[in-house]
């Protein structure tokens, strides 16, 4: 089946990014695999090609609008449910070292699979809760950059996230919605976990009108050792707003 790809090249170009031919392939593989696998576990709501493309896909490389990937050599994606961000930046930048986390146990058996098609390396995808990854060495504080796609307050993804962020990192979440009112009631939160918010970065997808914002987020010093507080505490008791 050939596939029309104008859209992501296009967009790709926009974002300053130049495909080749095995990526493309790569992401025509990984639309495929998402799209069956789709059909039998909930991945997406999103599962038309060419919204695949905008939704998933540039959504998911935006981010070289927040952050210099150059400059990145690791990153960990929390939440990362179908592999967005993750998988896409991986494709695009191969020599990245990418960590996917997820709590559902059949979504990571779904990255691992998408990573051996993809014949990608440097990647892999890990079960468990964010709470407590982040509370082992190997994790913590070991990041250039932290990203996170997920449906949480600020505060609370702060919590999830900034303990991976290594000094002079950051902390990327992508956001939809009017979301000013969410980054001021975050800004403690934010504080007390060793970040400081650099800038809001308000934007349309590539090739449609789709607002999306990122949230710049840099760790200026290390985390508190009491954080994250156990699992489900930062959902139910987002920090400094109750």
């Amino acid at each position: 089946m050939s596939y029309d790809l104008k859209v992501l090249e296009q967009g790709c170009e926009e974002l300053g990014i130049a495909l080749n031919d095995t990526q493309k392939q790569q992401f025509i593989a990984f639309y495929e695999y998402l799209a069956e696998k789709n059909k039998v576990m909930n991945l997406t709501g999103i599962t038309e090609f060419q919204e695949v493309l905008v939704k998933h896909f540039l959504d998911s490389l935006a981010c070289v609008k927040a952050v210099d990937m150059t400059k990145v050599s690791k990153i960990m994606d929390i939440g990362t449910g179908a592999g967005f961000p993750g998988i896409p930046l991986k494709i695009v930048y191969p020599e990245l070292e990418v960590v996917l986390l997820d709590s559902l146990n059949k979504r990571v058996k779904f990255l691992n699979a998408v990573i051996e098609k993809l014949q990608l390396k440097g990647i892999r995808a890990i079960h468990g809760r964010a709470e407590d990854y982040a509370k082992q060495q190997e994790y913590r504080e070991q990041f250039d950059l932290c990203v996170s796609r997920a449906v949480a307050n600020l505060a609370t993804l702060s919590e999830y996230c900034l303990p991976y962020v290594k000094k002079g990192g950051v902390f990327l979440p992508y956001k939809s919605g009017e979301i000013d009112e969410e980054v001021v009631q975050a800004k403690k939160a934010v504080t007390i976990l060793g970040g400081t918010l650099r800038e809001v970065i308000k934007f349309q997808l590539p090739g449609s009108e789709i607002g999306r914002s990122f949230v710049k987020i840099e760790k200026v010093k290390p985390t508190a050792k009491r954080y994250p507080r156990k699992a489900g505490l930062p959902a139910k008791e987002p920090l400094g707003i109750c």
